[in-house]
């Protein structure tokens, strides 16, 4: 199943849907902080990315209307993709101390050019797969752009230090993305393409009328919010836990985290996407959200026991292992509950739902209950935060399955 044509080809656009964001973020503030650049300026740089945020504005545009050549999904990731590797490369020209305003405005291009790329590479992916590839596809995705973040992060900020220096990093950012135009041309068409919506007034409101029109509609956009919350409050300060609850330096938590997290990420997302094909989409979000609970329980181990990497290590590997595979599961999810003629804003909106429990209630609440908690008592009740949104995911499974018996 991974090397289906369908399937295969996510492996390159995963990639090159995660290859702009640190170059835009993380690897954009380090290179600005070696430029000596004021931390008031840098903090502003964090704004950047606002688009990633705000992509279903105009995602009914990428519903709407095509480029003229290779179709209504893959005209827009070409388009975007040369326009990209342009955009990064010409970021090369430009620098942090010298040229800060320019630069910002250029990233902020790359970041609303890559967020259109992540509108239409989501629908694509929608559109082709067939129901058996979902989760195969997800994992897939998942890990071309963990790879992508690995790249553009990590290995840019040691080749800008120690090999090329910044300017020419980014060039080579910029080719490794014209390179990933061959996987949007390796790619298939779907085998029934929808028609676009008439309008772009009914590419706006027919994917909400759509929607909503749905028995339980609400109830399902409720399980987008619930059901990977447990684990959204147990990562928020996941490393900051690890520093100075636990008490590991940043060497073992780095090493562990990077190398581990990573490696264990990558075998839960194509574990997760195997076992869908084989048990189904309900049975794998039940089963993979108990294991997302359950694994929460690792860093209360790590609260409670002894100072051991070792410990460390397998709370952290358990947990990535576990979280990979829900995330499988939940991309897939969202994969299912889009209509192909509006996949792209369904998709885009449905995406934007589910950060709304990392980002408004995980982020800010997190703090309080470590507060009140401490450690130890935080992480067993981030193991009841998740279990609303299985309760849920258990009152829905009718609709759950009939997505997979629809797509059949």
């Amino acid at each position: 199943m991974y090397t289906s044509r369908r399937v295969a080809p996510l492996l390159v656009l995963g990639f090159s849907s995660g290859l702009p964001l640190a170059l835009t973020g993380g690897t954009l503030q380090a290179w600005a902080t070696v430029e000596g650049v004021s931390l008031q300026d840098i903090g502003f740089l964090t704004l950047v990315g606002t688009a990633y945020t705000l992509k279903f504005l105009w995602a009914p545009l990428v519903d709407r209307y095509a480029p003229p050549l290779l179709g209504r999904r893959r005209g827009w990731m070409a388009v975007t993709q040369v326009l990209l590797a342009l955009g990064i490369a010409g970021m090369a020209l430009l620098s942090p101390g010298a040229h800060l305003l320019p630069l910002a405005l250029l990233a902020v291009a790359v970041a609303f050019l890559s967020a259109t790329q992540d509108i239409a590479f989501d629908a694509y992916s929608t559109d082709v797969l067939h129901k058996e590839e979902r989760g195969a596809g997800a994992a897939v995705k998942v890990l071309g752009y963990r790879v992508a973040m690995l790249v553009s992060g990590g290995l840019a900020l040691i080749l800008a230090d120690s090999w090329l220096g910044w300017r020419a990093t980014y060039v080579l950012m910029g080719g490794l993305m014209l390179l990933c135009v061959l996987g949007t041309l390796w790619g298939p068409e779907p085998e029934h393409p929808a028609p676009p919506p008439r309008s772009l007034g009914e590419a706006v409101t027919e994917p909400l009328q759509e929607f909503f029109s749905r028995r339980g509609a609400l109830t399902v956009l409720l399980l987008i919010v619930l059901y990977k919350l447990g684990d959204a409050f147990a990562g928020a300060l996941s490393t900051t836990f690890l520093l100075r609850g636990a008490g590991f330096t940043p060497t073992e938590v780095g090493t562990v985290n990077k190398v581990l997290g990573l490696a264990s990420t990558i075998v839960g997302t194509l574990a997760g996407g195997a076992l869908l094909a084989r048990i189904g989409l309900y049975r794998s979000l039940m089963l993979f959200g108990l294991l997302q609970a359950v694994s929460n329980l690792g860093y209360w181990v790590v609260a409670v026991s002894p100072h051991h990497v070792y410990t460390m290590a397998a709370a952290v590997g358990f947990e990535n292992l576990c979280g990979g595979m829900g995330t499988a599961a939940f991309v897939a999810l969202l994969m299912a509950l889009c209509r192909q003629e509006f996949s792209a804003t369904q998709f885009a909106l449905l995406s934007a739902l589910s950060a709304v429990g990392r980002t408004y209630l995980a982020g800010p609440l997190t703090p309080v209950l470590v507060g009140k908690l401490d450690w130890p008592g935080f992480f067993l009740v981030t193991v009841l935060i998740a279990l609303p949104g299985l309760v849920l995911l258990r009152m829905r499974r009718g609709d759950i399955e009939a997505l997979d018996a629809d797509a059949a």
